[in-house]
């Protein structure tokens, strides 16, 4: 899969700063608030300034760009509003490339949902490319009931006519925030609630996303808008896509994946320096293992699977 955006969006945007522009004495609150531990900062000694202007040194490092998703945790707890977040927008034709060269098969376009004309704008960019996909997602936040579930409407008539593949619309609760604790769920798990109770709605599976974490699925079960595996099962495509009764049929886990599984990336790390998991198959089978325990009650995988991962 690969993601684009219509216009400016959380989820494409990186923290930028030069850290030597930073005082030698900051405390680098950016550095604890991290949840990618992608701000790294050395102190460097600078001995022929030391004498001159009374500097110790400068910081070096500053942002890992592989790894910073644009939460912006960092932005405000800067002390000294060293500071930018830098939103970009990707290009469509270089999408539209890789599309057709079968690089990829599914696309997650993402949107504020105010803007429909941006939407039908990099819609008619992507072509005919829509062709050669099996899945085209659309993300978006909460704008309120009605207006929310209108553009949806208004979305999926833009997208129909090249519409040749199953669509899904991800529901962007509370964007980037499924690590923060058990409460952040409550506003993606509120967002669904809030569409069950709309008959209008369009075409296309549902899937959370925004505030997810280990407490997703049992809110969504007190609601009963969890999808069952007996529904599943017992429904055509059809019938789940459209279906009320079995609104959510799938949940994506960002911060709150990265988090868990970077706990085992950073043990590894520890120990072995910058190294590739999968040369390491203990580290590798200990992250499939936190994995599993997240996915699995979304799969409906047999939880003695977990346990005989563990042993």
């Amino acid at each position: 899969m690969i993601s684009v955006n219509d216009d400016q969006d959380l989820h494409f945007r990186k923290a930028e700063f030069d850290p030597e522009n930073c005082p030698i004495d900051c405390s680098r609150p950016c550095e604890i608030v991290c949840p990618a531990n992608a701000i790294s900062l050395q102190e460097e000694a600078l001995k022929e300034l030391s004498q001159v202007a009374g500097v110790s040194g400068v910081l070096k490092g500053g942002v890992i760009t592989e790894r910073c998703y644009g939460c912006g945790r960092c932005s405000p707890v800067c002390p000294y509003d060293k500071i930018n977040l830098v939103t970009y927008v990707r290009d469509a034709a270089t999408t539209v490339k890789l599309i057709k060269r079968g690089d990829v098969d599914a696309l997650e376009i993402h949107t504020n949902g105010r803007q429909t004309t941006y939407f039908q704008e990099l819609w008619d960019k992507l072509g005919d490319s829509s062709k050669y996909l099996r899945l085209v997602a659309v993300s978006l936040p909460n704008i309120d009931r009605d207006l929310t579930v209108t553009t949806m409407k208004t979305m999926f008539a833009i997208m129909e006519s090249q519409l040749h593949s199953l669509n899904l619309w991800q529901l962007d609760g509370r964007p980037m925030s499924g690590d923060i604790g058990r409460g952040a769920t409550r506003e993606t798990i509120a967002f669904a609630a809030q569409l069950a109770l709309s008959n209008d709605r369009p075409p296309g599976f549902l899937q959370l996303a925004g505030g997810t974490n280990f407490h997703t699925v049992d809110g969504l079960k007190k609601e009963r808008l969890f999808q069952s595996a007996s529904t599943i099962k017992n429904s055509t495509i059809e019938e789940l896509s459209s279906s009320s009764n079995a609104l959510i049929g799938g949940i994506a886990y960002g911060g709150y994946a990265r988090k868990i599984v970077g706990r085992v990336l950073s043990s590894m790390q520890t120990q072995n320096g910058d190294a590739n998991i999968e040369d390491y198959p203990d580290y590798l089978l200990a992250a499939l293992v936190e994995a599993l325990t997240l996915v699995g009650t979304v799969k409906c995988y047999d939880p003695s699977l977990i346990s005989s991962a563990k042993s």
